[in-house]
């Protein structure tokens, strides 16, 4: 692989522009066998939390046309469990590492943040990636994403204490999506990713039910892809942070309009479930498109588009 897929992200190069989607891809372990992690410009690693989540009831899945809905509700083994077993794996596959923090208050996050500072670990993470559409159960479970002054609060708390980069990941469920990324900017973020899930619901007609025991989930895949180009687009022309995109991206072409749009990375996420090797794939076929159309460097489509 040549250098024409080379990235800088917040001060950080890159081989390639393909990252996972947290929740699609665990730490990379159950996909091992599958794909070179050493490939992938990086693993974004599950939510990590400060202590260990144990998820929603089930059912927590179901299909829907063109796509997906979950309600795992960030099921995870902890920081130090994150540690211990699973950055090792990562770091012996020679995998770069994003790591997407979850939280249910500042502290949380803080603390996650924290240990991921000092000086045994912060060497063999690249960046962070902060969920910030989890509940904040000390605000009555509004998203800390859903509210601009929220959001500000904890990307400056959690960049007076980060080691790494810190990636704000928005949620698309709110009015203005610029609103929430000028927010973060406001308070020091390096970079942002979008767009999160949809909320969305899907009912059993024959049971007369939920299909999900949470009622409602996130909705991925294929069927969202047009809404994560248009969000990519208006924050890329609102702030000057880079962007990681992602949302229902399932081919080379997928990846191409949302860099097109204004992303330097994207993220590939439901796919990965149907298709394992999506990922590399979509890394083949971007060195075919930059050497087709003979690119000095695929930065060139970055936001091409007006």
């Amino acid at each position: 692989m040549s250098d024409l897929l080379r990235v800088e992200f917040a001060g950080i190069t890159f081989e390639n522009p393909i990252t996972t989607a947290s929740g699609t891809f665990g730490s990379g372990m159950e996909y091992g066998e599958f794909v070179d992690l050493s490939k992938l410009g990086a693993v974004t690693t599950k939510g990590v939390a400060d202590h260990p989540w144990e998820g929603n009831q089930t059912p927590r899945v179901v299909e829907t046309p063109a796509g997906m809905l979950n309600a795992i509700g960030l099921q995870n083994p902890g920081i130090e469990t994150f540690l211990s077993r699973d950055l090792p794996f990562l770091k012996k596959n020679n995998a770069r590492v994003i790591v997407n923090v979850c939280g249910h208050s500042e502290e949380e996050y803080l603390n996650v943040v924290r240990r991921l500072a000092e000086d045994d670990v912060k060497g063999d993470v690249d960046m962070l990636e902060i969920n910030i559409s989890c509940p904040n159960v000390k605000e009555g479970g509004i998203a800390f994403g859903q509210k601009p002054e929220m959001a500000e609060s904890i990307t400056k708390k959690i960049k007076a204490v980060a080691a790494q980069p810190v990636v704000m990941k928005l949620s698309p469920n709110v009015t203005d999506i610029t609103e929430m990324a000028r927010a973060v900017e406001a308070g020091g973020a390096d970079g942002v990713s979008l767009i999160n899930t949809l909320t969305g619901m899907k009912i059993d007609v024959r049971k007369k039910t939920f299909a999900l025991a949470n009622q409602t989930g996130g909705m991925s895949g294929p069927a969202v892809h047009p809404i994560a180009v248009r969000m990519v687009y208006q924050v890329a022309q609102a702030v000057k942070l880079p962007i990681i995109g992602m949302g229902g991206v399932q081919s080379t072409d997928d990846a191409l309009e949302l860099m097109m749009a204004g992303a330097t990375m994207v993220s590939v996420g439901t796919a990965n479930f149907y298709h394992p090797t999506i990922t590399t794939e979509i890394i083949d076929g971007l060195q075919r498109y930059a050497e087709t159309n003979k690119l000095s460097s695929i930065n060139e489509i970055v936001g091409c588009v007006k």
